[in-house]
């Protein structure tokens, strides 16, 4: 049995302690106690000391990402994108989906991987669009990460864009990935993921949704990301996206709803009737161009909204600070989303959203996914501006250690389950080749 104390201890959103901390043994918090009862059973030789913090607290998980994203980050790009519908098919679509191979997809797995753990994130979601990929590349991904040691959901975004068959081909490796996760992994699971409405004809869906039914797993697609699905939706089936979704019966609370940017007031109703999971992605809306996603309202309803990256930025911290401000902009309004519900979104809810009941708070029972932040704050830290000092002007330099099952993914700022000088080595080396017949 370890012992991990801090200054602040932070269970939930909900539940902060001063001088308290954790007894981690076999992967789970076993007692959350004062530090001097920790102290007493250390100097009774009835647990190990881990260390002493300034701020623990439950691990981030990123609801939403690409990991290959990280391949974009700077590419050149030589064509003209004036609205969502050029960002997807003038670019997006035949310089990167169409692009990606297996290699590069290990390879910014651990890039992206390293960037994350940074910024404490011990969990996360991610959807390969790589429809051109080779069979097994999302079984050799999973492997990837659980050597890292991180939780993951992983899956390859199935539709009918290139034709059925190789959307078909997809489904079959989210199929493969799941079966097989659920035999040899204990951090990874797969999920099944479709594209959107523009993409997938309702026949399609209804065959992911049903294969979900069937093998217990999560179904995720992207939802309302600008107006271009509104858009069409209204002009093929008369309805807006959330409503075409429910005559077609492929609502249910196994849908992960990633973006949710242009959902209105008659569609967050259905979302909470379905007990749907949305997503916000805060930056990759503002680089799209896609809107404002209206989280205040999906909150008010009783949506359990939890926060993704996309494949925009892997630094959590920055994704969570624009959700912190955004909204502020939008309404007008300083009292929106204040930073301790952000924190609730980007710890429980993103724990929520992935069905993993063992994370997301740090309570007896819980798994031990926790972060550990420093005394680099330059102002002191209070019990009443916890959550704004973390949320608002943390920096994951703050960040020192990361534990994800009570397994150390970082310690003093090194990561353990990863060479950061090599990673960053391979990262630079493909990104070269996959630029090179774009220069």
């Amino acid at each position: 049995m370890i012992v991990y104390s801090a200054d602040w201890l932070i269970q939930s959103a909900d539940l902060v302690n001063k001088d308290y901390g954790i007894l981690v043994d076999g992967g789970k918090v076993t007692a959350v106690r004062s530090r001097m009862e920790l102290e007493e059973m250390c100097s009774r030789g009835e647990a190990e000391e881990g260390g002493h913090f300034h701020v623990l607290a439950p691990g981030f998980i990123n609801a939403h990402m690409h990991q290959y994203g990280l391949l974009s980050h700077g590419i050149p790009i030589h064509v003209e994108i004036k609205d969502f519908e050029d960002f997807l098919w003038k670019f997006w679509w035949p310089f990167m989906e169409d692009r990606i191979r297996c290699k590069d997809v290990l390879v910014t797995s651990r890039a992206s991987a390293a960037e994350l753990i940074e910024s404490g994130v011990t969990g996360f979601c991610d959807t390969l669009e790589a429809p051109r990929c080779e069979p097994g590349t999302l079984i050799k991904q999973a492997k990837v990460i659980e050597q890292i040691g991180m939780r993951a959901v992983l899956s390859l975004e199935s539709c009918e864009r290139i034709d059925e068959e190789n959307g078909q081909y997809c489904l079959e490796e989210n199929e493969k990935l799941i079966r097989w996760a659920k035999e040899h992994s204990s951090l990874v699971s797969g999920a099944f993921c479709t594209h959107t409405s523009f993409t997938c004809s309702p026949d399609f869906m209804k065959k992911a949704a049903c294969l979900a039914e069937e093998l217990d797993s999560l179904w995720q697609f992207h939802l309302s990301e600008s107006r271009y699905e509104s858009d069409y939706t209204q002009k093929h089936f008369g309805k807006r996206p959330v409503h075409h979704y429910e005559n077609e019966g492929l609502l249910s609370s196994r849908v992960v709803a990633s973006q949710c940017v242009k959902v209105d007031e008659t569609e967050i109703p259905l979302l909470k009737k379905y007990s749907v999971r949305p997503v916000h992605m805060p930056v990759s809306n503002c680089e799209v161009g896609g809107g404002f996603s209206p989280v205040p309202e999906m909150l008010e309803a009783g949506l359990p909204v939890s926060i993704g990256t996309d494949g925009y930025e892997n630094d959590f911290l920055t994704t969570i600070r624009m959700a912190f401000l955004i909204h502020k902009a939008v309404k007008e309004d300083p009292s929106v989303l204040p930073a301790k519900e952000i924190f609730r979104m980007a710890t429980e809810y993103g724990a929520r959203a992935l069905g993993w009941e063992d994370c997301g708070t740090l309570e007896s029972g819980k798994n031990a996914d926790f972060f550990c932040m420093d005394t680099s704050f330059p102002t002191p830290l209070r019990e009443e501006n916890l959550f704004d000092q973390i949320i608002v002007f943390g920096k994951k330099e703050y960040i020192s250690h990361v534990y994800c099952g009570g397994k150390a993914l970082m310690e003093n700022r090194e990561l353990t389950t990863l060479d950061r000088d090599a990673v960053k080595k391979e990262m630079a080396a493909c990104a070269e080749e996959f630029w090179r017949p774009l220069l």
